[in-house]
């Protein structure tokens, strides 16, 4: 009896998304030019224009395309759609708390690092703007949760290292899951999280690269600490979903 492995066969559309999607990375289609009609598209493909239609809204949701009235012109996918696709193929990978933490505890130090050296007085100020926003949420008990991940991604931006922004930027939104954690159950967390920021933000102020690091390694042992604390276990997979990234159940 022949070992015959079964034929995998693609749906028509993800044949013309991914011939599309492979013309665009070659730079055959520039940014900003438009793609061909969808009457074109299934004239040449030879399928119909419903299978064109799906092709292109795949290309849309990766944000290889944008739509400009009724023409669908070439993009560059921004920064939130990629990290936000990781995030998401992350959770379906079952990525635990502590995966997470380990990368988070290699990129976020050399974040850090990098900004310390690179920082302007502009992005200073994007960061003082962040914190003084973070002390009015903690003054008045609300979630920290969002300036956290907003502060994470300033400092990111200050490296002006697109491959190290692009790298920890799924895994920053990840770590939410373990900041809501904490939260209900160390009502101070919000304080030290200020205070951690204050610190590192004086530190790339004066350009001290040892101080940066060491304070951005010392408030992720915290919130390793933290998470522990609240019972999260580490070995768990984060979940797909999280309304209002609220801790697991």
């Amino acid at each position: 009896m022949m070992d015959i492995e079964k034929l995998q066969l693609h749906p028509a559309y993800r044949v013309v998304s991914d011939d599309l999607r492979q013309r665009i990375v070659r730079g055959e289609i520039q940014p900003g030019e438009p793609l061909p009609t969808e009457s074109d598209l299934a004239s040449r493909f030879g399928v119909h224009r419903s299978t064109i239609r799906e092709g292109l809204r795949q290309l849309e949701q990766d944000g290889l395309v944008r739509r400009q009235g009724k023409k669908l012109l070439v993009a560059v996918p921004r920064n939130s759609d990629l990290a936000s696709a990781a995030e998401r193929a992350l959770r379906m990978h079952q990525v635990t708390f502590g995966d997470v933490w380990q990368v988070a505890s290699a990129l976020e130090p050399l974040c850090a690092e990098l900004a310390a050296q690179r920082i302007t007085e502009a992005e200073l100020a994007a960061l003082a703007l962040n914190i003084e926003q973070t002390a009015a949420h903690v003054a008045h008990g609300r979630s920290v949760v969002a300036s956290t991940i907003e502060f994470q991604s300033l400092v990111a931006e200050a490296t002006r290292n697109q491959a190290l922004q692009l790298a920890r930027a799924p895994v920053s939104l990840l770590m939410r899951a373990g900041y809501a954690a904490i939260a209900p159950a160390l009502p101070q967390s919000g304080e030290r999280l200020l205070e951690a920021h204050r610190h590192v933000f004086e530190a790339l102020r004066q350009h001290d690269v040892e101080a940066a690091v060491g304070w951005t390694r010392k408030h992720l042992l915290d919130y390793r600490r933290g998470c522990e604390f609240a019972g999260l276990d580490l070995d768990l997979p984060i979940p797909l979903a999280m309304p209002a990234d609220g801790p697991p159940k």
